[in-house]
């Protein structure tokens, strides 16, 4: 396999989509990819942030993650998407990153890209699957290929079967309630699976 250019883009209050991000970014480069990571700039204000303990800690903990920029989105081949779902929707921060994207969706420059999400929410039915295909209706937009994972191994039925991409059950501090090694399986396999039709796509 070719070695394609995987960027892992996250956003995390927390710190689960930093998880799930990290286990993607291993999972790319044990799929022969090149893999970098780069976290949403954050836009909620320190008067607010300093009020959750959890969510203090984790901006001191990933400040030195270099953040997303338009460039990383060109430079990738594929590009996988982590983020808590808020309201069966994409956080506000990923939001207002892509619709930043207007200047390389003009260009041409998002088309054929290989795209896969993953999300997380409180419990099993708090908007996971409505979140992802949010995040999708955006990558349909720029001529994107979305890879979902669809039903494609057994390992994704024990991370919980989302069709449209790994999706977590989380505590009040951002801690994954499910099996982890199922998860990591899981994300494994989607993000393998999105490498390789961006190597087929290639060839």
């Amino acid at each position: 396999m070719s070695k394609l250019k995987t960027a892992v883009v996250y956003y995390s209050s927390t710190g689960c989509n930093y998880k799930l991000a990290n286990i993607a970014k291993a999972g790319a480069e044990k799929a022969g990819a090149e893999a970098k990571i780069f976290k949403v700039p954050e836009l909620a204000p320190d008067s607010v942030i300093s009020q959750n303990p959890a969510w203090e800690k984790h901006v001191e903990e990933t400040k030195d993650v270099p953040e997303v920029t338009l460039d990383n989105l060109e430079w990738a081949d594929v590009i996988v998407f982590s983020a808590p779902t808020r309201f069966g929707n994409v956080p506000s921060q990923l939001k207002q990153f892509l619709d930043s994207t207007g200047p390389l969706w003009q260009k041409g420059k998002l088309i054929n890209k290989v795209v896969t999400g993953m999300t997380s929410a409180m419990n099993t039915h708090g908007g996971q699957e409505a979140t992802l295909l949010s995040l999708y209706t955006t990558m349909y937009h720029w001529g994107a290929i979305v890879a979902a994972p669809g039903y494609t191994d057994e390992v994704l039925y024990a991370a919980g079967g989302n069709p449209y991409g790994t999706s977590v059950s989380v505590d009040m501090e951002g801690n994954m309630t499910g099996d982890e090694e199922s998860i990591k399986k899981a994300v494994e396999h989607q993000v393998k699976r999105a490498v390789s039709i961006a190597d087929a796509l290639a060839k």
